[in-house]
């Protein structure tokens, strides 16, 4: 008989803890495993299964399958703070897509960090945590400014979204900041991050922090979130972040970072002086977004905070504008060529140090296809194809 199709016995709840940390129904997880939906309701409820349907619906449900195993689901919180908001209702249990993600990144950071250190002893970035979250956020958006060596007006002087989204992540990246742009889990486009989960996070450190931003998310709401996630840095505090169209939030660590991420990419004074000139036009909230490149709603609530507005003029524009741009999907990917996308997956700065490390034999090849996500011929063209210098 073959032992794959020997039956066990395992917990009912965690096989239907698998498939409801999966987000999928009975009939769902029926269709990914083909068998009848009759089936995985036996499992749920019996806990009789074969090696093999274990093996393959921890698979599909993408659970480590030594879980399937316990006598209990695991505690699988989150290891950073949850800033994200979702109206009056409870957060939902993170995805394991979520999950995978925040744990990758938390490896690659403390590579970088023993590196940093240990390898380069290099010193403590000395603007994370910096401020407090009740410093004015106009002064932590100009030393933001300062640090990245950029104007007040750096957003304006670039001819499009696309060159202005460039533009901050180069300057993210070169003052030692570790910037992950994706929008699936890894590398594998059969896992996409859902930006109606969340739209970013932060690994605050003083030596290799690191922003992730959901590239599932809409360009110019991407611009918000990077900024958002650099105030996080600049007073010290990791967490994972979700915007519900900007709306005010219960966190005064989110309600800060929003502040200075607004002031740094929609300075006061360069509204305030803008404003009069498109205000009287049937959509002014597009026309100053395309001035500060940034999202139609992010301009709105910012003549909202600035009394440009009346909160019946934003609350008119922000009913219709749900579901429009903020949750569109994107359309123009940069990823339709692999390493374009690589690029901003891994970031030359951090694929840089591991090409150099497993040079020098303080590295396994199997370590750097773990960190990179790349493997065999793709590692190895990696440097060239990249345009890294060692």
């Amino acid at each position: 008989m073959n032992g794959r199709r020997s039956q066990i016995t395992l917990q009912p709840k965690l096989l239907r803890w698998a498939r409801e940390r999966a987000g999928l129904d009975t009939a769902e997880l029926a269709g990914k495993l083909k068998v009848k939906p009759e089936r995985v309701l036996d499992w749920e409820c019996s806990g009789r299964i074969s090696i093999a349907q274990a093996d393959a619906l921890a698979k599909r449900t993408y659970t480590p399958l030594g879980f399937l195993y316990l006598s209990k689901p695991p505690d699988e919180s989150l290891p950073i703070v949850d800033f994200r908001t979702v109206g009056d209702g409870p957060l939902e249990q993170p995805s394991p897509d979520l999950i995978e993600t925040v744990f990758a990144m938390q490896r690659r950071q403390e590579w970088m960090r023993d590196e940093l250190i240990i390898e380069y002893e290099t010193p403590a970035l000395s603007f994370v945590g910096k401020f407090t979250p009740t410093e004015d956020p106009g002064i932590v958006a100009d030393s933001m400014r300062e640090v990245l060596a950029v104007k007040r007006d750096w957003a304006a002087e670039n001819p499009n979204w696309e060159s202005a989204m460039h533009f901050l992540q180069e300057r993210i990246e070169s003052v030692g900041v570790l910037l992950v742009i994706n929008g699936v889990v890894g590398n594998n486009t059969h896992r996409k991050l859902d930006p109606e989960e969340f739209q970013g996070f932060v690994l605050s450190d003083e030596y290799a922090p690191l922003i992730f931003v959901n590239n599932a998310d809409y360009k110019s709401a991407q611009m918000f979130t990077m900024a958002h996630e650099l105030a996080h840095i600049f007073i010290g505090e990791s967490g994972l972040s979700s915007f519900e169209y900007l709306q005010p939030s219960d966190h005064a660590v989110e309600q800060f970072c929003n502040q200075t991420a607004a002031e740094f990419l929609v300075p006061e004074q360069s509204l305030r002086t803008y404003w009069p000139e498109v205000s009287h036009m049937a959509d002014p909230y597009t026309q100053a977004a395309r001035q500060f490149k940034v999202s139609s709603i992010v301009v709105a609530r910012r003549t909202l905070d600035l009394s440009l507005i009346s909160r019946d003029a934003f609350f008119e524009f922000y009913s219709g504008y749900q579901g429009h741009e903020w949750r569109s999907a994107q359309k123009s990917q940069e990823g339709s060529n692999f390493w374009n996308t690589q690029k901003w997956r891994i970031g030359t700065r951090f694929a840089a140090a591991v090409v150099r490390a497993v040079r020098e034999d303080r590295l396994t090849y199997k370590e750097a296809y773990s960190l990179t996500g790349l493997r065999g011929d793709a590692f190895e063209k990696m440097q060239e194809m990249m345009g890294i210098e060692i």
